[in-house]
């Protein structure tokens, strides 16, 4: 069984970060470490929510599993709350992960044009520092723009995703998963280019509305599905396809703005569609 570590933090409620990258990745049959970078009541669709950071803790974590000879086959960071957790986390990494570890990056920071709350343009090259590290980084549309400085369009053409999948790789040497991404209407999907240029595509009718959580979805299937053997193409269809049955199972769910997708309603597929696969 293939172990691995993942840094985000945890929302005591509400679908996000650890809350989802756990149970998603064990029910794939993946042995998951986690390394919670803050605590909070909810998640910050709640207003009011309590936050404890937890970034001094990081380090004796990591230093203890290398004394007591832990490996890791992957680690996977999600959410990271500053520009100094985002050092620490580097330094986790060097820590405990070998040459063999394949490190995934998900640059969760901004959506629809704008960056979350409390981050800054210098969090973003920060940011781009950690994805420098990684096999693999899965950015959004808007955080891809904010990576590689590029202006954000609500509306584009394959010549303003290949600007960005271009300066995305002069970022980071692995594979770039660039998701959300509308080429045409009704549809959205996720573009990938290897290290070695080949480029693929796969997309999904769009559903209207905002779902909370997605991209914690995606990142932890993908991860998951990397782990048990899938080629790049077949884990972004069995990820991608995870996360509209997902949307699809919130979709009437009154609650769903609030806690997220409904992703435990679709673990059943996840599990025999990865089952097919392997």
């Amino acid at each position: 069984m293939k172990r691995i570590v993942t840094m985000q933090d945890i929302s005591c409620v509400g679908k996000c970060s650890l809350t989802v990258a756990l149970p998603v990745l064990s029910a794939m049959g993946v042995e998951t470490a986690v390394i919670p970078t803050a605590v909070l009541s909810a998640h910050s669709v709640f207003p009011d929510f309590t936050f404890r950071d937890l970034t001094e803790e990081l380090l004796p974590i990591a230093r203890h599993w290398n004394s007591q000879g832990l490996r890791f086959d992957a680690a996977y960071t999600g959410y990271l709350g500053s520009r100094e957790q985002i050092d620490v986390v580097c330094a986790v990494l060097d820590t405990v992960a070998t040459p063999e570890t394949l490190i995934f990056v998900d640059p969760a920071m901004a959506d629809q044009g704008r960056l979350y709350a409390g981050f800054d343009l210098a969090f973003a090259r920060k940011m781009a520092e950690l994805c420098r590290r990684a096999d693999y980084i899965d950015p959004n549309v808007t955080e891809a723009c904010f990576l590689t400085d590029t202006p954000y369009r609500t509306e584009y053409d394959e010549a303003y995703l290949d600007l960005l999948l271009d300066r995305l790789r002069d970022i980071c040497p692995g594979t770039v998963v660039l998701t959300g991404v509308r080429l045409r209407e009704g549809k959205t999907g996720v573009v990938s280019v290897m290290p070695s240029g080949e480029r693929s595509a796969y997309f999904h009718d769009t559903v209207p509305g905002q779902f909370h959580g997605t991209g914690d979805v995606f990142s932890s299937a993908v991860v998951g599905a990397l782990m048990r053997g899938l080629g790049l193409d077949a884990a972004l269809r069995l990820a991608a396809d995870f996360t509209y049955a997902c949307i699809q199972a919130t979709v009437n769910d009154p609650d769903a703005r609030w806690y997220g997708v409904s992703f435990e309603a679709a673990l059943p597929d996840l599990i025999r569609n990865l089952s097919s696969f392997t």
